[in-house]
């Protein structure tokens, strides 16, 4: 068995590939072939945390995963990671554990490629510049996923913390620097959405993190922190105003997210609101931006799909590196 460390990981695979290992992903939930049950959800509400448990199966990729990823929000104030968490790949002919990964970075990498991959297929061509709304342990990958695949002239990062803001933009300016995008941290919302054409949140938020009035048109919003019924990030205005919602995976989505739950039991949207799936984007089956001027909100709470694939991808890139420690 194969133990594959963060720095393991960083040595041969990079957040490009983690876009492409999240569109294929997308393209097995979209066929219907990766068996993934919903994650299990078990609430540790003295801490305000949460155990997840994550399994996945691809019969034609002959691999199965399991992630278990806990969520506690306040490890942060503690400098410890927000979302712990270990990825268990294992032989879909044998049912061998061959590796154990460090399921912390593969839930950064696969969780930044999803809003990577949705701007990368739903995004203007030419944006200018991206806004980003948190500044937990997902939004480092979430900011170079935006940078990666849009060139942008400046990123303006909001945190309700603006010390913490400021110290995480500035370590973003130097580990990024190669991107030559200007990271700016400001001290409101609505200042990182002015004149947004990429926007991403990703914080615990109970009530919407920035206002859906100021939206400009054809901006593209990727939404990522609403993993459960009560949180809400999104402001429900932008809902009526999007030429198209698109998710990683309905079934996830109307399983999980306050975002989209909310919304519909106060009758802002319906179901006919919904475009579909991002797989099926990607296979050609659903219709992307259709002009500069549409506004296209993308909601993701993460499907096991993406944690299989990616670490399958990881494990073979490693094997053939040579990198890794082996555990016999």
């Amino acid at each position: 068995m194969l133990l594959l460390s963060r720095q393991d990981i960083k040595k041969v695979f990079s957040i490009l590939d983690a876009v492409e290992a999240d569109k294929e992903a997308f393209t097995l939930v979209a066929d219907g072939k990766c068996d993934m049950p919903l994650r299990t959800n078990i609430p540790a509400p003295k801490y305000d945390g949460c155990f997840l448990f994550m399994p996945a199966y691809a019969e034609e990729l002959n691999t199965a995963a399991l992630k278990t990823v806990n969520i506690f929000p306040h490890n942060i104030d503690n400098g410890l990671p927000s979302s712990p968490a270990q990825v268990l790949l294992i032989d879909g002919k044998t049912g061998i554990v061959t590796a154990i990964l460090d399921g912390t970075y593969v839930t950064q990498l696969r969780t930044g490629a999803s809003s990577g991959a949705a701007f990368e297929l739903l995004a203007k061509k030419t944006c200018r510049i991206g806004a980003l709304i948190g500044t937990g342990g997902q939004a480092a990958t979430q900011l170079e996923a935006m940078i990666a695949v849009r060139k942008l002239e400046e990123v303006r990062v909001y945190d309700l913390n603006y010390e913490r803001t400021a110290i995480f933009a500035k370590q973003m300016q130097e580990e990024l620097q190669s991107y030559g995008t200007r990271i700016i941290p400001v001290s409101s919302s609505d200042e990182a959405i002015d004149d947004a054409d990429l926007l991403i949140t990703v914080t615990p938020s109970s009530k919407p993190v920035f206002d859906g009035t100021k939206i400009k048109k054809g901006c593209t919003i990727s939404c990522v922190g609403a993993y459960q019924h009560h949180m809400q990030e999104m402001d429900p205005a932008i809902l009526p105003r999007a030429s198209k919602i698109y998710f990683d995976s309905r079934e996830a989505v109307l399983s999980e997210s306050g975002d989209i739950l909310i919304p519909l039991e106060k009758g802002i949207i319906t179901e006919d609101d919904f475009t579909g799936d991002i797989g099926n984007v990607i296979k050609g089956e659903l219709i992307g931006r259709e002009n500069d001027d549409e506004i296209i909100v993308y909601e993701t709470v993460g499907v096991g799909a993406q944690d299989l694939v990616t670490a399958k991808i990881i494990y073979e890139k490693a094997i053939k590196a040579g990198v890794g420690t082996q555990w016999n």
